[in-house]
């Protein structure tokens, strides 16, 4: 979806002015953990994927999204799958308190603190085994596809309908535009080299290059 999240490219958003990486710390602030937290373990139920709490956040009112802060947007789209998954209900999200049990599938899913490090040592491989050959190799010319999905993609307003050089194939990934909407399935996936000049035309710095990991549902040959 052509959403807030999506800014590359876009004006009036002040400038960059990141922390030093050696200062920065983890965490700003106690509540950050917290939703951090909050987070991982709520997505331990197994009632979404990655893909379906990326595109929770990018559903946010692009205001909303605008004005909070990284974990804001996390905690706003962890409410947003409690509430869509049924596990709580708008009231009991108001109040902190819940009325009452969850069902006992849900309990048994439930993240135990004892079990955490066990489990975060354990993640699924998003590479996938696919029956078909891809259809570019490095040193190949692809256009973006100029595509407007609705739903979630991880292909940048900004490189759509530009063309590009295959750089390397990165083997079958998991889809996220379908795992998104449920749909586990595996599509090969390249890492594309854009010449600055081919993004931002004149006030691109000369010589710059940008590499972008897409999908092969967003290219078509140049």
């Amino acid at each position: 979806m052509n959403g807030a999240h999506d800014l590359g490219g876009m004006h009036g958003l002040g400038p960059i002015n990141p922390e030093p990486e050696v200062e920065e710390p983890v965490f700003h602030a106690a509540w950050e953990k917290r939703a951090f937290g909050l987070t991982l373990a709520a997505g331990f139920l197994g009632k979404w994927n990655l893909d379906m709490t990326r595109h929770a956040r990018e559903r946010q009112h692009p205001v909303d999204y605008l004005r909070h802060t990284y974990y804001e947007n996390w905690l706003a789209g962890l409410e947003r799958q409690l509430l869509e998954a049924g596990l709580v209900t708008a009231e009991e999200l108001a109040s902190g308190k819940s009325s009452g049990p969850a069902d006992e599938a849900t309990r048994k899913r439930v993240l135990n603190a004892e079990r955490v490090a066990a489990v975060l040592s354990n993640v699924s491989p998003v590479t996938m085994a696919v029956d078909t050959q891809p259809c570019f190799q490095a040193g190949d010319r692809v256009c973006a596809i100029n595509r407007h999905p609705i739903g979630h993609t991880r292909e940048p307003r900004y490189v759509r309908g530009r063309i590009g050089v295959v750089y390397q194939y990165h083997g079958a990934h998991i889809y996220p535009d379908r795992n998104a909407a449920g749909s586990k399935e595996g599509h090969h996936l390249y890492s594309v080299r854009f010449e600055a000049s081919a993004l931002w035309g004149e006030s691109a710095n000369e010589g710059s290059a940008v590499y972008v990991d897409l999908w092969e549902d967003y290219l078509q040959p140049a």
